[in-house]
């Protein structure tokens, strides 16, 4: 699914029900995909068996995929996901009536892969960040947990807030050393930092790999416009929505230098993670959520749970 099928996110104000769509309509793809391989891993189905009773085949399943499922009951957890979402004021970018932003896009991520993680029976907790951790729990898989959760998420879309700035190496050090040895971290951030300190931030990288942590890291952008730099040839006035400090400029006159500094930045950043042994994985909030759910069962069947 893509932006355009969540225009009316913020007054729909429901992420449960957006999530579950988001969810339903990845695992039908997966059925009819090359990688429908992956949906027998999910918990509560396996591939049916001939011969073996048919009082545990889902039959809705059968239905929509013309596939046999037995449903399973094991009530264990595999894993244990820390889910991290970055709230300073530069997610919030685009504010111009886009159909998401990018901290409305990670929200409906975050709660899209909760909401995989509790069909596999998988363990989830969230932190959410700008200058400081403002959200943090432990990973649990009930259906209360997983609502409570919804709702810091469902409050950040709800109340957004300007001059927040960021500081993404100071959270993911608290991370690092605060959730269970051996999770599995995944990050959304636009990894912009208000003090520009990359080394900082990769140091504080390095530390989830040092504790032992499998990391993702969704690199969340407007690719057209902060990467590109789409904007038409006319003068605007270029806000930041972290130190709120203003320029006036033609777009034009800007636009190889700012994309080659972008190219550099990210470059470097991926490199970083390569180095680390970190999945990267660029998240533009115009091309939905199917590649953020699968390199979670990418990374999962990885990791053998």
């Amino acid at each position: 699914m893509r932006i355009e099928d969540f225009r009316e996110i913020r007054d729909l104000g429901n992420l449960e029900l957006l999530a579950r769509q988001v969810v339903e309509g990845f695992i039908i793809g997966l059925h009819k995909s090359p990688f429908h391989g992956f949906s027998v891993e999910f918990a509560e189905h396996r591939l049916y068996n001939q011969g073996e009773s048919t009082k545990t085949i889902d039959w809705k399943v059968f239905a929509r995929t013309d596939r046999l499922y037995s449903k399973r009951f094991e009530e264990e957890t595999n894993l244990r996901c820390q889910i991290v979402v970055d709230s300073s004021s530069s997610m919030y970018f685009p504010e111009d009536g886009s159909a998401i932003n990018k901290l409305g896009f990670s929200a409906l991520a975050a709660a899209s892969l909760m909401n995989l993680l509790q069909k596999q029976r998988d363990a989830f907790g969230l932190t959410i960040f700008d200058e400081k951790v403002q959200q943090h729990t432990r990973c649990k898989s009930s259906t209360k947990h997983y609502r409570m959760l919804l709702s810091f998420l469902q409050q950040l879309i709800d109340n957004p807030e300007h001059d927040k700035t960021t500081s993404t190496a100071e959270a993911l050090h608290q991370i690092a050393d605060s959730v269970h040895r051996r999770s599995l971290v995944m990050i959304f951030s636009d990894m912009f930092e208000t003090n520009e300190n990359t080394n900082e931030l990769f140091n504080a990288l390095q530390h989830l790999k040092y504790n032992k942590h499998e990391v993702v890291l969704f690199h969340v952008v407007d690719k057209s416009r902060e990467i590109d730099f789409e904007f038409e040839n006319r003068p605007y006035l270029f806000i930041d929505m972290e130190t709120g400090d203003k320029v006036r400029l033609q777009s034009n006159q800007v636009k190889d230098y700012y994309v080659e500094q972008m190219a550099k930045f990210q470059e470097q950043l991926k490199m970083k993670c390569l180095q680390y042994k970190i999945d990267f994985v660029e998240a533009d909030i115009r091309e939905g959520y199917r590649k953020i759910l699968q390199s979670y069962l990418v990374k999962r069947s990885k990791m053998g749970a």
